[in-house]
């Protein structure tokens, strides 16, 4: 199992006070309760190692899909007005990632990145519509080789306190590429122009890279 390089520096602080909170137990407690915190302790950090996981993946598709750029559920399809970024009504596909997913998020569409911003907020669960434009969250809007405007929003939840996000204003994206990561249970909004396929449904499990979210219209 490979780790994304988002996890070495937590999974280093996470080492370092799990190894110092069990020699203190051991030392003033010891006995029954120093063995039970060291298990808890392994399972802790083994759940850790789990979330920052990283599998390379490799997409092919024409100019006109867009492509998960996360792994979790499907929990929004519907359509939108974006009033912060776009000005404009979209379709709005959201999957949100529990804490079991890999946090990975992939770039959805080949083209040229025209916007990119962060927006502190609160952190409210992820599931809520409100989330959206409520919670700390990054934007990228990217233009497609076919002209249209494609957003992708990265919305901090109540567990997840950082979002990392690579892309920069005048870079030049394709599939197969990171847009960042969100350390700790999160979601992904996708914004998409009025006349675009979807081919998900709510409830519906996706991957990262891998799953077909929509069709830009010709």
């Amino acid at each position: 199992m490979l780790l994304h390089k988002e996890g070495r520096g937590p999974l280093i602080g996470f080492a370092i006070t799990l190894i110092g909170l069990n020699a203190f137990i051991a030392l003033f407690a010891g006995g029954t309760f120093s063995y039970i915190f060291l298990a808890i302790s392994i399972l802790f950090y083994l759940t850790v190692i789990n979330f920052f996981r990283y599998e390379p993946r490799k997409h092919s598709d024409g100019p006109l899909e867009i492509v998960c750029p996360a792994d979790g559920r499907v929990v929004v399809v519907e359509e939108t007005e974006e009033t912060e970024l776009l000005g404009c009504r979209c379709l709005q596909v959201s999957v949100f990632m529990s804490v079991f997913d890999m946090h990975v998020n992939w770039i959805p569409c080949n083209g040229v990145v025209e916007h990119v911003s962060h927006t502190d907020g609160r952190f409210l669960s992820a599931h809520l519509p409100k989330s959206s434009t409520d919670n700390e969250r990054s934007a990228v809007i990217i233009r497609s080789e076919g002209g249209d405007r494609i957003l992708v929003r990265q919305v901090a939840g109540a567990i997840a306190r950082r979002i990392v996000t690579y892309p920069e204003v005048g870079q030049r994206v394709n599939i197969n590429q990171n847009l960042g990561f969100i350390k700790f249970g999160s979601r992904v909004d996708l914004y998409l122009p009025l006349g675009t396929k979807v081919h998900v449904k709510v409830g519906q499990k996706v991957q990262g890279n891998i799953t077909d979210i929509a069709t830009l219209p010709r």
